[in-house]
């Protein structure tokens, strides 16, 4: 049954056609096709690619784009006033942050003005300003396994790839012998219970959902009671997208987190918020948001591939200091991986681990 939504971004049709409904249809098939991808690729015997080489992929277009900008301004001679404010300026296109930018034009600026200096050089000492920036905020998502369930609740805005997250999330669970149990949230979207339908049935694990349009509060509770009677390790419930700027939109999360905790006074026991790479400066407002109504208590974030705005994760830990739990760089279970600092550091500044 089909549902008006306020929010225009994802908005259904209150009497459908034929061609809406042949629409939502594609839709689903074409998930199914991903999803199978994914998961046979995250099953295969090895990886083609390390994850090194697929992160290096996945933010080259970032580490290009800052590698020109550097290029351009360090050509062998003396640093000077000039050459620091152009650097300022390639970084903050890059999306490191404005914070960011000023620090590393001065950590470069203190020791080496009016002397030479060349662009790996510079690069060395981004790696390291960033990495600096980004290790207190690379923190595992650790799972305690007492709870029983331990109550995953995932957030984000339209297409920031909540539903493919929690997927390559529960396969991942899944592998270290946790028994995880799915509950698909996204009520407005018959393509995305379909997909977590999909991901159950491979990874033999339980989907609780209900009819599309059907209240998600009353998911979250129907989720909960079967996964506390089944003993379940691990609960992870999809969520709705939703724009942060939609205050009626916002108290819905806090709607299904009240009713989650009148089961569990401790959950939701995390609140992961999926940021989509793509939308640069935007994730500020995102973050603020969604932590003011949710309270988030860590990040993911993904699509880093295919775009020259990977800084924005610098400049988010800069700004925010929380956990940043695994980060995307491609379609594949296979690139989801853990966040690590130095590994990414390194390769948005374009250099070798």
């Amino acid at each position: 049954m089909f549902r008006r939504r306020e929010d225009s971004a994802e908005a259904l049709p209150p009497n459908p056609t034929d061609d809406d409904v042949a629409k939502e249809f594609i839709a689903v098939e074409n998930s199914i096709e991903e999803l199978q991808t994914a998961f046979s690729e995250a099953h295969s015997p090895e990886p083609e690619r390390s994850w090194w080489v697929r992160l290096r992929h996945g933010l080259s277009r970032s580490s290009g784009s800052i590698g020109e900008g550097l290029t351009s301004i360090f050509t062998k001679r003396k640093l000077n006033t000039e050459m620091l404010d152009d650097l300022e300026d390639v970084l903050v296109r890059a999306d490191l942050g404005v914070a960011t930018a000023a620090r590393i034009s001065k950590v470069i600026g203190e020791s080496r003005y009016d002397k030479d200096i060349g662009v790996e050089e510079v690069k060395a000492i981004l790696a390291s300003e960033i990495e600096r920036v980004l290790i207190p905020c690379a923190q595992p998502l650790n799972i305690d396994v007492s709870k029983k369930p331990f109550v995953i609740l995932v957030i984000g805005v339209n297409g920031s790839g909540k539903t493919t997250t929690i997927g390559k999330l529960a396969a991942q669970f899944k592998a270290k012998g946790l028994s995880v149990l799915l509950a698909a949230g996204d009520t407005f979207r018959a393509a995305a219970i379909e997909q977590l339908r999909i991901w159950g049935k491979r990874l033999d694990c339980p989907v609780i959902a209900h009819e599309q349009g059907g209240d998600a509060s009353a998911l979250a509770f129907d989720a909960m009671k079967a996964a506390r009677e089944c003993g379940t390790e691990v609960m992870m419930m999809d969520t709705a997208g939703r724009l942060q700027n939609r205050v009626e939109l916002m108290a819905e999360l806090e709607k299904i987190i009240r009713v989650m905790k009148k089961i569990d006074p401790e959950a939701p026991h995390a609140v992961l918020l999926v940021l989509d790479a793509t939308v640069g400066q935007n994730a500020i407002s995102q973050v603020e948001i969604f932590s003011r109504f949710a309270g988030v208590t860590g990040l993911v974030m993904t699509k880093l591939d295919g775009t020259a705005r990977g800084g924005i994760l610098v400049s988010i830990a800069d700004k925010f200091k929380l956990p940043i739990h695994f980060i995307g760089v491609g379609e594949s279970a296979s690139d989801l991986e853990a966040f690590e600092a130095r590994e990414f550091a390194r390769a948005i500044a374009g250099m070798e681990i």
